[in-house]
């Protein structure tokens, strides 16, 4: 079948198997920052941004993004680069295995909250698993990076 989508901001029309998994389709486009972690939906590692909602690619069917625009870690460079420092600072950045899933959940955060509370935050990053250092490095990383946006105006 065919499928026609916008990734990362270029338009792409490939043939693909009714059966492919996004996950398998962004990675053979070369988008290697969603990763292959849990295939069960639980561990946020393949989480990008579908139509600006965050989705995990390894339970969503290819051609269900037919028609959508799809952005990938590869694709938000800027916009995360913004704030990761701010999580490593933190010391939540030890493997880095997780922190695609977290940066991804956070740039839907905080388009669709740009002042989130705390809980609000702990709600959205709920499905990413951190393995390494437990998941409050990552809220002290957000909360700085508000702050500091606060600050810059």
């Amino acid at each position: 079948m065919k499928i026609t989508l916008t990734l990362n901001g270029k338009k792409k029309t490939s043939e693909i198997s009714p059966d492919l998994l996004l996950i398998d389709y962004l990675r053979k486009e070369g988008c290697y920052s969603v990763k292959r972690g849990c295939e069960t939906s639980n561990c946020g590692l393949c989480t990008v941004l579908m139509n600006d909602k965050p989705v995990l690619s390894c339970s969503v069917l290819a051609a269900r993004a037919d028609g959508k625009e799809i952005y990938t870690l590869e694709g938000l460079q800027e916009e995360a680069e913004e704030f990761a420092t701010f999580i490593a600072d933190e010391g939540a950045e030890q493997c880095g295995f997780c922190n695609p899933g977290f940066v991804m959940n956070t740039i839907a955060l905080l388009r669709e909250n740009p002042h989130p509370n705390d809980e609000e935050i702990m709600h959205f990053l709920a499905g990413n698993l951190c393995r390494c250092s437990g998941y409050e490095g990552q809220l002290r990383g957000i909360k700085k990076f508000l702050e500091y946006k606060e600050s810059v105006g």
